[in-house]
């Protein structure tokens, strides 16, 4: 009404009051009155702002990579941003031109000039291979832009999502890598079959050397045991020596014995002799029939023996001998 109008901004936009060409009010979360036909109002916002970025360079081996990320930043010193960029907004706070647009391009420019160098000097392989380095060379980059610190900014972090190659590059890649990979995989085969070979040799020598140690300990074992039965038999051999020097040991002291003992019969028996030769010598002429009378036997039966020896003896002086039944019958019963 009149020209006069109301206006609030939040907490996170730092606006510049600008009355008849001049700074009138600045700050953060501001609301007031203003006469809109002398006033112009800057409403920058402070919050922090994530940035995408793509762009293409050119490798070493003239190869193209697109490199794709983030950049994270925030507006530090607001009023120097809106002496570089428009951020006049209306009476509805919209912003009359869309400077933002630029500040982002400002940004993307410097860090795509930061990078490019350092691409420049990789091949295609390690181009792709280098995220790290790239995020490290942009964030330096933009530290040390004089572009970047007049327009009051911040570099929160920066982040390389992906660095690609054309689409024809990466099927050859792909193909050089699943090659390679095929022919590690080959190699892989290869070592572990040879391994296997390798262990299976080294379980057979090590079986071998068991069974040749087992065969040489059977050897000794076998050896001691001869020497053993050696031993014994030469043992056993001197024992039967020794058995039969002691038996003839035994039978010489028998044999001395026995020839001891024969003498000395002999000699006994040639002193009975000679006793009986000496005592019988008397009696050596004497007629039998002496020695019987002086005998004195008194049995009939010897006397009758005794007188039919006699008849025997002159049998050829005797003509007829008569023997009684009776006599021969008391023989014979005395006999039985």
């Amino acid at each position: 009404m009149f020209g006069i109008n109301y206006i609030k901004f939040d907490s996170m936009t730092y606006v510049v009051k600008f009355k008849n060409g001049k700074i009138d009010t600045e700050g953060r979360g501001l609301s007031f009155f203003y006469f809109a036909p002398t006033t112009s109002i800057s409403a920058i916002p402070m919050g922090s702002n994530n940035l995408p970025f793509i762009f293409n360079e050119t490798t070493k081996d003239y190869q193209t990579v697109s490199i794709q990320g983030q950049i994270a930043y925030k507006i530090s010193n607001p009023k120097q941003l809106a002496e570089l960029l428009d951020f006049t907004v209306d009476d509805r706070g919209i912003y009359k031109k869309d400077d933002s647009e630029k500040l982002n391009q400002r940004i993307i420019n410097e860090s795509q000039t930061a990078t490019s160098y350092f691409i420049h000097g990789l091949g295609l392989k390690e181009a792709i291979r280098s995220a790290k380095a790239i995020e490290t060379k942009i964030s330096e980059g933009l530290a040390a832009s004089q572009a970047v610190s007049n327009l009051g900014i911040e570099i929160l972090s920066v982040n390389i999502l992906a660095i690609r190659a054309t689409p024809e590059m990466e099927r050859a890649l792909e193909t050089e890598t699943r090659e390679k990979l095929q022919q590690e995989a080959d190699q892989a085969i290869y070592e572990r079959r040879n391994f296997a070979v390798e262990q299976e040799q080294k379980i057979k020598e090590s079986e071998l050397n068991t069974e040749i140690a087992v065969e040489e300990k059977k050897k000794q074992i076998s050896e001691k045991k001869m020497e053993g039965l050696v031993q014994q038999a030469e043992s056993e051999r001197k024992l039967r020596e020794m058995k039969v020097q002691a038996d003839i040991s035994v039978e010489n002291q028998r044999k001395a014995l026995i020839e001891q003992k024969t003498s000395n019969d002999r000699k006994e028996a040639e002193t009975q002799g000679y006793q009986i030769e000496t005592m019988l010598k008397p009696y050596k002429d004497i007629d039998w029939r002496t020695l019987q009378a002086l005998n004195n036997n008194g049995d009939a039966k010897f006397n009758i023996a005794l007188a039919f020896r006699q008849l025997a003896e002159n049998a050829g002086k005797i003509g007829t001998l008569n023997i009684s039944p009776d006599l021969l019958d008391t023989l014979l019963k005395d006999k039985k």
